[in-house]
């Protein structure tokens, strides 16, 4: 029925500014009776490329279509399809597969709009909603014809009805059960394990995924590794509305996640009832929940309170795998109960420790041959010690410290399963050490640059991760960056009085994707070097990473879409869209001399954050947003809706 308003709705979901930060590309299609495909294929690929394709035919523009959505996050909104072959014509072209792309369909006749029959039966309760809409988007995204999709909605609408009927005290955590039941069986432990975190705990995705992975929930795929799988389930529990994104990162991807106060608790409920975990409580009066001896046939244990007084008992858990604690505060443990550690978790693989705050690299950690996941918080930490490498089945090593350097005096070239290694203090590599492993370590965080040598080339040739502190210039000399090939995301922060300078030739690995430099007082002209980089997508400079009053950009930077530049002496900068044919989010903080953000570099921008800026730099922003608002008051056919953000800190001068 028309003149309900389904466009409107749509367009204020579609207009939103969580839509704009989720998806870089958004387009909007009116389809009516009069539908052509022709015209929308080409519509979308003025996207992409300036070139006229009109002479080409509909197989050719279908291959230069999925050529460009391939590796997209898009969102397309199909405003008042009248019959279903309209869509079916659109699907075939869709790149869908990956799971980037998505499509809102707006529909006047009852074969395209059975879900408004189930948004009824789910008794206007929002969390009810959204799990039921998480179902319908998991069964409509399967390869099945319309028909079959359109019956089994008309089945959830039927079971959401039941619930609401018998149970209407527990309405809201039956639907959460019914989403359960048809997850597939890969996910169901994924999702039931977060009810290891604390409620409301912001979940940083890269921690969890390297949980999953360390805990066996994670398969190894053909064509993937286990983190790339990893990511995937996550964002099949996101889209399924059964996690709830967070922050998201410049480009799209998901940051933090958290989970719905009720789903936390139907996870919790779940895991009881298959031994999966048990959540401790400490009491105010040093008494345990459940008692200490229940817990002893549980496999995974997690914390949220003060965990001493459950150590202190000098139990042994023999069948205790992982170990979590997510206390908020810092817990000191008597040395007594370290040592006990060994003796109590023999069998240990997961130990998620950093809300105990130790005093030296506690080596009886190092006793657990089984661990495969270790994070630590260790104060003043100096060594980690040699005995480290008798952890064969390692993954993962999270060491946070408040010390600037560390020696790694354990072998990273005999540990086999190594994959992640993170810490903020630069670590400094024994050079002696001798061996082939570190094939599969994909993070090095943080390296010293006298560490950066030809055996970590060579050994650890795959790694995609990499974060360098120091003196950079021993870094720079030694042409060590450019032999690691498979490197996507580098961070260097130079720690050093005086200015370096980049070599002019090829530097960087060509498949960097990442940049951020820190503190490196570079001149802009050194700018040049970095836009040979043709895959870089991200370029962080922070704290002085450049320095000059004046850039002049005369380069071309073919794939950056995020620039940020906070804290520089910058004063004119001059530049334009065809520098940064790609750039579409531009980030200026604590740039307190510049003059201006050129105008010129609107045509592309899709959001702008600004921050501690001076008054004219502040409304050259401004200037930017009327120009993008002029740009698309006319209305069109197909709407582009890259749309346009301005964000404006409290520090700017108004």
């Amino acid at each position: 029925m028309p003149g309900l308003g389904k466009t409107t709705l749509t367009w204020k979901i579609y207009d939103s500014d969580a839509i704009q930060r989720a998806y870089r590309i958004r387009i909007w299609v009116n389809v009516s009776q009069k539908f052509n495909k022709k015209e929308l294929l080409l519509n979308i690929l003025k996207e992409f490329t300036g070139e006229d394709m009109s002479n080409k035919g509909n197989f050719e523009l279908e291959q230069a279509v999925r050529k460009c959505l391939k590796d997209e996050k898009f969102l397309i909104v199909l405003d008042d399809v009248w019959n279903v072959e309209d869509w079916k014509t659109i699907k075939k072209v869709l790149p869908m597969i990956n799971g980037l792309g998505k499509v809102i369909i707006t529909s006047r006749f009852v074969e395209v709009a059975v879900g408004e029959q189930v948004a009824h039966n789910c008794d206007g309760l929002p969390l009810t909603i959204v799990v039921i809409g998480g179902i319908l988007v998991a069964q409509f995204s399967r390869q099945r014809p319309i028909g079959v999709t359109k019956n089994e909605w008309i089945k959830v609408s039927e079971n959401v009805i039941q619930f609401a009927k018998t149970d209407k005290k527990n309405h809201i955590s039956n639907v959460v059960g019914l989403s359960y039941d048809i997850l597939p069986d890969e996910l169901k432990e994924c999702f039931i394990y977060m009810g290891v975190f604390p409620e409301d705990h912001e979940i940083p995705a890269w921690t969890l995924t390297r949980l999953w992975i360390a805990e066996g929930f994670i398969q190894q795929k053909e064509g993937q590794s286990l983190e790339e799988t990893a990511e995937e389930y996550l964002n099949d529990l996101i889209n399924r509305n059964l996690l709830m994104v967070g922050r998201i990162n410049p480009m799209g991807e998901n940051k933090t996640c958290s989970v719905h106060d009720v789903i936390h608790l139907f996870c919790i409920t779940k895991a009881v009832e298959q031994n999966l975990f048990q959540e401790i409580k400490t009491l105010s009066q040093g008494v345990s929940l459940p008692p200490i001896p229940a817990t002893e046939k549980y496999h995974r244990l997690c914390f949220s309170s003060d965990l001493s007084k459950f150590l202190s008992e000098g139990k042994v858990y023999p069948s205790v795998r992982s170990f979590l604690s997510f206390y908020k505060d810092l817990v000191e443990l008597k040395p007594e109960y370290i040592t006990s550690i060994p003796d109590a978790f023999k069998l240990l693989r997961v130990l998620n420790s950093n809300s105990i705050r130790f005093h030296q690299f506690p080596l009886t950690v190092t006793e657990l041959c089984h661990l495969r996941y270790v994070t630590l918080y260790v104060h003043n930490l100096t060594v980690i010690p040699e005995s480290i490498s008798k952890l064969w089945n390692l993954q993962t090593l999270l060491v946070e410290t408040n010390s600037n350097t560390v020696a790694m005096n354990g072998n990273l070239w005999s540990m086999v399963r190594l994959r992640h290694l993170k810490t903020k203090a630069a670590m400094v590599l024994d050079q002696e050490q001798k061996g082939n492993a570190g094939e599969n370590i994909q993070t090095l965080s943080t390296l010293s640059p006298e560490s950066c040598t030809e055996i970590v080339a060579k050994n650890a040739r795959n790694v995609k991760e990499l974060r360098v502190r120091g003196n950079l210039d021993t870094l720079f000399d030694a042409r060590f960056l450019e032999k690691l090939l498979s490197l996507e995301k580098l961070k260097l922060v130079h720690e050093k009085s005086g200015k370096i300078s980049l070599p002019k030739t090829s530097f960087f690995p060509r498949n960097l994707k990442r940049l951020t430099l820190r503190k490196t007082s570079l001149q802009w002209s050194d700018m040049s070097t970095l836009a040979k980089i043709e895959k870089l997508e991200v370029l962080k400079l922070k704290q002085g990473a450049f320095v000059g009053i004046q850039w002049t950009v005369r380069d071309v930077f073919p794939s950056l879409q995020f620039l940020l530049i906070d804290d520089a002496d910058l004063v004119i900068w001059e530049a334009s869209a065809k520098h940064f044919p790609s750039l579409t989010c531009l980030s200026i903080k604590k740039c307190q001399k510049l003059k201006e953000i050129p105008l010129e570099l609107a045509k592309n921008l899709q959001r702008l954050d600004i921050d501690f800026l001076r008054k004219s730099a502040t409304a050259s922003a401004r200037a930017i947003q009327e120009r993008k608002k002029k740009d698309q008051e006319h209305e069109q056919k197909v709407r582009w809706g890259v749309g346009f953000q301005l964000s404006v800190g409290s520090g700017c001068e108004a």
